[in-house]
């Protein structure tokens, strides 16, 4: 394992174990076993880090996108959305903590917002793409025509990151996929 990788990985455990305000990057460094400055050889500050963390750690958003979109017109729409919807559930679950504390941090924001718009990405990403592929599904004519796949897409979206939020103060009643299943369910509902 690279440098980088290795920095990338301590990153990750430093935020699970010690939340944004303690995974400085002294102790990120450290865990990695490198200097502070190697560490920002590799990466120009503490928000190119957590991007980096955000795209390449957890679970990403992007693979479970571009399953869906291979899925369009064949396979099961819905088993393929309710994965989709538990891979989304533990992606926004995980991701609370980081972005909590970026939130938190006025300065830490500003930056995080200039690199997500330098690469074009941000959190409307994946449900303007999620959005796309329902729309792709009504053209194929296995989700209904009437659907606003816009409005679909966003309520999907918010329900999952609904239920992240919720979990951190009361633990579900329900089966997380259970709970997917029954939210796509309703969606596709004709």
């Amino acid at each position: 394992m690279g440098t980088r990788d290795r920095i990338i990985d301590a990153a990750e455990q430093a935020l699970q174990e010690f939340g944004l305000v303690g995974a400085t990057t002294k102790r990120i460094a450290r865990q990695a076993g490198c200097s502070e400055a190697l560490l920002y050889k590799h990466f120009p500050g503490k928000e190119a880090l957590l991007l980096a963390v955000l795209l390449e750690r957890l679970p990403a958003l992007g693979p479970a996108l571009v399953r869906l979109r291979k899925n369009v017109g064949h396979g099961d729409v819905a088993a393929g959305l309710t994965d989709f919807t538990v891979t989304a559930v533990e992606f926004y679950t995980r991701v609370a903590g980081i972005a909590s504390g970026v939130l938190a941090d006025p300065s830490l924001m500003a930056g995080f917002r200039r690199m997500l718009a330098e690469i074009g990405t941000g959190p409307h990403t994946p449900i303007r793409v999620l959005a796309e592929i329902l729309a792709e599904e009504q053209r194929a004519g296995r989700i209904d025509a009437g659907l606003d796949a816009d409005a679909a897409a966003a309520m999907l979206m918010g329900a999952c990151f609904h239920r992240a939020n919720l979990s951190f103060f009361a633990e579900p009643s329900d089966d997380t996929r259970a709970w997917a299943a029954a939210i796509v369910g309703t969606l596709l509902r004709r």
